[in-house]
């Protein structure tokens, strides 16, 4: 397989030139759009005043949950997600109105005129309380392995204590938006900047109510999604798309950073406890934990992000006895959603510190403690699959050969001898991540091929370009069926109309369901492509294979070439266009039993992460990562390693700097760029070492090389673990560096806290 890049596509993107929904050129008479959004967590609406707003020059119409035209509902999972707030205030920042005005500026002088009076309701910002208030969304859910209630009586050792993580800003360099015109038949063509097409569709028609085929959404390219536009898109797209229902003329909305911020969930806050249990050699004999899940005031994708919490709750480690519970709890807070890792790195976090805590207590590394628990072939998970093709062991064992684990620990220690100010420290990450969406029916995709008269060839997929480099995989994929320069391969734009019905581009399955669908629809236009040289060189379509652009019959070169054979076809009426379709084999999970087989495969990893802290200022400097990955036979290098790179400093900055913060009337503080911190150039790893497991990948990984943009964000969990490891001085279970206001009192050696 060739190691290639579409150039063209590159240099748009650092030339500017590609087009993003708000570079679009406007049509004449197209109107702006701004929602005025509630200023209360929770509240009863007793008045609500547009008038001074509605005579504001050039404000054309104010809608409201009155002018749906269809139902006032955006909830895909649970029809608890109101478009409009009606009667009551849900969270801070919920849409109450819809100000459509002639330019963007005059929309945002009358958002200022409305005015409304509230009767100001109990808030719930913490999943616990939540709990205890019985504010749950769905019923809880239990992952059960084994039998630890009598397991606990085998152990040596047994250890309690709560994890809390914190939320996780999206901070997509592009903002929320959408720009829809209306078109003829009281249909709507919509330009959305979205993750998941069909949801963006299938929520527009239920709020016109209108059928699907009445909406087109169209997307080339998003400026960054990271599971934030999976779900969420579909609010602000429904809001453009009313307008223009009821207008008749094109409405734009392309949000405001601190709009967007403060209107939009985050990654899941979890606040869990833990239980875990040793024999007298550190094997891990039993493991419970409790998830509470800060879902906010909508179920939006919840439910399905805590159940990925539960699948990936023991991470890289074989336990025969495990039980595991998660409840969604339904606070105050705008609606969290997908974010990278889907609720994984949850539930990760929880158990690497229910083993750093027992590491400490006994004395011992959390290293050896990892290394003796690590998955082996035919371990089964807690949820009834089998591990198969594991490369946990090898991964680890890789990482030890190539970066000498045992070395780096004694530099550390030799280091931390000498100085008083500052202290290394270091700590290792596996990782486990399974590959498929964990709703079943969804792991299924189509693509559109057409082979043109000139041998160009255009494809249509419903897989969505953010960034992630999608469009050159499936470049690569049209151009090695062929056997064709990926010159000739166009990407078109992803679009309801050509590619229907389509799962979302998450869940790290993007490349795997649109390539194999493609690869599919190729494999059909080629199979017809060899059948007609077969005729035309008097062979069999077994002894014609296409190489670089050349028909090869029985390995023999001919005259023939990609051109004149598909000229030929084509005058002889061979058709060259195909759909092609793909259904993930092999997987099921029966949400009753809570067992089965959700996973086409895993991902498998781990990372070294090294640190030294500033004792006498409380900063810290991450020196290194070094890992070793599973890739699986890689496509494309540069694609697979960038997005390693970008999946680890995101997770390293969820676990160090980004801090989402409320107030307990639920309003957002943490609301810009000067209040909420991402990594800069200061701050990522001095040093970045990535090594590839070598491996033959898997059989149901795209053209055998294994996803790669969500696992990598797991490496960054092993950055809190090396800032807070004992020898550097600091208190067990909490990275304060002094025992915090927070702990003050709790017994903080049984808390393992996550704001830095």
């Amino acid at each position: 397989m060739r190691q290639v890049l579409v150039p063209t596509r590159g240099a748009y993107h650092v030339t500017g030139k590609s087009v993003y929904l708000d570079d679009i050129p406007v049509q004449q008479g197209t109107l702006y759009a701004l929602p005025y959004d509630a200023p209360s967590a929770h509240a009863h609406i007793t008045k609500l005043d547009v008038s001074k707003a509605a005579a504001y020059p050039g404000v054309v119409r104010i809608l409201t949950y009155k002018d749906v035209t269809g139902e006032n509902q955006i909830g895909g999972i649970i029809p608890d997600e109101p478009l409009f707030a009606e009667h009551e205030i849900h969270f801070w920042g919920m849409p109450v109105a819809l100000i459509i005005a002639t330019s963007e500026d005059a929309a945002v002088q009358a958002r200022k005129l409305i005015t409304i009076e509230l009767e100001e309701l109990p808030v719930i910002t913490d999943p616990r309380e939540a709990r205890a208030k019985g504010e749950l969304i769905i019923p809880p859910r239990t992952f059960n392995l084994g039998d630890t209630t009598n397991a606990w009586a085998n152990c040596a050792h047994v250890f309690e204590g709560r994890a809390d993580t914190n939320g996780q800003e999206h901070l997509y360099i592009e903002t929320q938006g959408a720009y829809a015109y209306p078109t003829e038949h009281d249909s709507i063509r919509i330009a959305s900047s979205t993750q998941g097409p069909t949801a963006v569709q299938r929520t527009i028609a239920r709020v016109l109510g209108v059928p699907m085929h009445r909406v087109e959404v169209d997307v080339t390219r998003l400026g960054g999604g990271f599971g934030g536009k999976e779900d969420q898109a579909s609010a602000w797209a429904a809001l453009v798309a009313l307008a223009a229902f009821i207008l008749k003329k094109p409405v734009k909305l392309a949000m405001h950073r601190m709009d967007d911020m403060r209107m939009t969930g985050k990654r899941h806050p979890y606040s869990s406890d833990y239980k875990i249990g040793f024999d007298k050699d550190m094997k891990i004999v039993a493991y419970e934990a409790t998830f509470h899940q800060n879902a906010g005031a909508a179920a939006d994708l919840s439910p399905a992000v805590m159940e990925r919490t539960l699948f990936h709750a023991t991470n890289s480690y074989a336990i025969p006895n495990v039980h595991v519970t998660a409840y969604c709890c339904r606070t105050n807070l705008p609606p969290n959603t997908a974010f990278r890792g889907f609720g994984g790195p949850q539930g990760m976090f929880v158990i690497e510190s229910a083993i750093a805590h027992a590491a400490d207590k006994l004395g011992v590394s959390a290293r050896e403690i990892q290394r003796r628990n690590l998955m082996v072939e035919g371990s089964e998970f807690s949820y009834g699959q089998i591990a198969d093709h594991v490369n946990a062991k090898a991964c680890w064992d890789l990482t030890d050969q190539k970066f000498d684990l045992d070395k780096l620990q004694s530099q550390n220690n030799a280091f931390n001898a000498k100085s008083t100010t500052h202290k290394k420290g270091m700590a290792i990450m596996p990782i486990c991540f399974g590959i498929s969406f964990t709703n079943t029916p969804m792991n299924h995709a189509r693509a559109l091929v057409h082979v043109y008269q000139d041998g160009s060839v255009g494809v249509s997929t419903g897989g969505v370009e953010m960034g992630q480099g999608l469009n050159t995989k499936m470049v690569q994929v049209a151009a090695a069926v062929f056997s064709i320069d990926p010159s000739r391969v166009k990407i078109e734009s992803t679009n309801t109309s050509r590619v229907a019905n389509t799962s979302p581009s998450a869940a790290s399955a993007t490349a795997d369901l649109n390539g194999k669908a493609l690869e599919n629809g190729c494999n059909a236009i080629l199979a017809r492509l060899k059948e007609k040289a077969s005729r035309m060189l008097n062979s069999t379509p077994d002894e014609i294979t296409i190489a670089d652009e050349r028909v090869l019959n029985n390995g023999q070169r001919t005259d023939l070439d990609w051109k004149k054979l598909i000229h030929a076809a084509h005058w002889d009426r061979v058709n060259l266009s195909e759909s092609g379709h793909y259904a993930t084999p092999n997987i099921h999970f029966d949400k009753t039993k809570e067992k089965g087989h959700p996973f086409a495969y895993h991902v498998y990893g781990t990372a070294a992460v090294l640190v030294t802290v500033d004792c006498i200022r409380g900063t810290y400097a991450i020196d290194a990562v070094k890992l070793v990955h599973d890739f699986g036979k890689r496509m494309n290098d540069a694609v697979d390693i960038g997005q390693i790179e970008g999946g680890l400093v995101q997770g390293l900055g969820w676990m160090t700097m980004e801090e989402i913060v409320y107030n307990d009337k639920g309003k957002l503080l943490s609301n810009a760029l000067s209040t909420y911190k991402v990594p800069d150039i200061h701050s990522v790893p001095k040093e970045i070492t990535i090594e590839a497991l070598p491996t033959d990948g898997h059989p149901l990984a795209i053209r055998r090389s294994k996803a790669v943009g969500e696992p990598p964000l797991m490496y960054g969990i092993g950055v809190y673990f090396a800032i807070q490891e004992r020898d550097q001085g600091l208190p067990a279970g909490c990275a304060h560096g002094v025992r915090c206001a927070v702990h003050a009192g709790e017994g903080a050696d049984d808390v393992v806290c996550m704001t830095l």
